[in-house]
């Protein structure tokens, strides 16, 4: 059973309602945003910043709350409150993976800021393979999981050619551009066609590469910095205090783990599920033969980068892995 303060995101919304989008990874929720537009979704992603979004948390959340749930809510409350948008016509969105913290906590922060506001008809759709909440308007079809898949792998690509770029590049900002270039392209791409085309995929992958190969570039040594922790500090400008740029103009190459990864290491999780604790058995099959066809994507990402001489492909993720006894049933 629902609580009070849930409001359902339904039919009628999805036909003019804009839904708000926290500002966690830029190029790859630009390409997702293009994906929920081709299903008559309208997003928004939020790319403001400053000290006036952690404050806007604070007044509508508990100070001992978590930074990142701070920053969420600050963000969603100050585009709220900004005028740009009408709060009638509004919602928000928040991803979830079904685990704690962000998986519970946050959608019920979110809407008790709301309610404090004076705001609590604007609804919060929970973004979760978990179902952890149904909202009749906001509905994952596979087709838009397909597509989701590749905009993923396509992030994770453009972000790791950016981190390897731009610490050597002559003229100071060709990587980013390039990247916005691509992403532009690619969102159009995925925008305008609920049909992919693995063999365009991979034949964009190579076109990426190239690209960035092409970008001049000097020669020196520079020390690598591994960005880890938890998931939106670790990806969000905003919430990292712009992290990445500032080891960058420290002569450092920045070394981020893909979103890809996180999304693997989930599908991953539910095969020891059952491995450690025996549940779940009826669908281990599936999830199974899932990790095998995703694992093989990222593999072929990878086989892109090292096609290049210039580049260092990706670890592969069962090296990564420490349980490497699982098998199909």
């Amino acid at each position: 059973m629902q609580n009070k303060a849930f409001v359902p995101f339904t039919e009628e919304m999805k036909k003019d309602y804009t839904i708000l989008v926290p500002n966690m990874l830029p190029m790859h929720f630009k390409l997702l945003i293009r994906i929920m537009e081709t299903y008559g979704y309208k997003f928004q992603l939020l790319e403001t910043d400053g000290p006036q979004i952690a404050e806007a948390g604070l007044k509508y959340t508990h100070n001992d709350t978590c930074y990142p749930a701070v920053l969420v809510i600050g963000q969603f409350m100050d585009a709220l409150l900004s005028g740009k948008y009408d709060p009638h016509k509004t919602a928000l969105i928040m991803f979830q993976t079904g685990g704690g913290c962000r998986a519970s906590n946050y959608i019920s922060l979110i809407r008790k800021a709301l309610e404090k506001a004076n705001m609590e008809y604007v609804p919060v759709i929970s973004f979760s393979f978990a179902r952890i909440e149904k909202h009749p308007g906001f509905k994952l079809s596979l087709g838009m999981l397909h597509q989701m898949v590749y905009a993923i792998l396509y992030g994770d690509l453009l972000m790791n050619l950016v981190n390897q770029v731009r610490p050597y590049e002559v003229r100071k900002g060709d990587a980013e551009e390039k990247a916005d270039e691509w992403t532009q392209r690619l969102g159009h791409q995925l925008g305008t066609t609920k049909k992919i085309s693995y063999q365009k995929i991979k034949k964009n992958y190579a076109e990426i590469v190239d690209d960035f190969s092409a970008i001049p570039a000097s020669k020196r040594d520079a020390i690598k910095v591994g960005v880890v922790g938890e998931i939106f500090v670790k990806y969000s400008p905003l919430a990292n205090n712009d992290l990445e740029r500032f080891l960058i103009r420290e002569g450092a190459e920045v070394v981020v783990p893909g979103l890809f990864d996180f999304c693997l290491f989930f599908i991953y999780n539910q095969l020891m599920e059952y491995k450690i604790y025996k549940r779940q058995k009826l669908l281990y099959p599936i999830v199974w033969v899932l990790y095998e066809v995703l694992n093989k994507k990222r593999n072929d990402l990878c086989d892109a980068l090292r096609a290049s001489c210039q580049f260092e492909g990706l670890t592969s993720f069962n090296e990564i892995i420490i349980f490497r006894n699982l098998q199909p049933l």
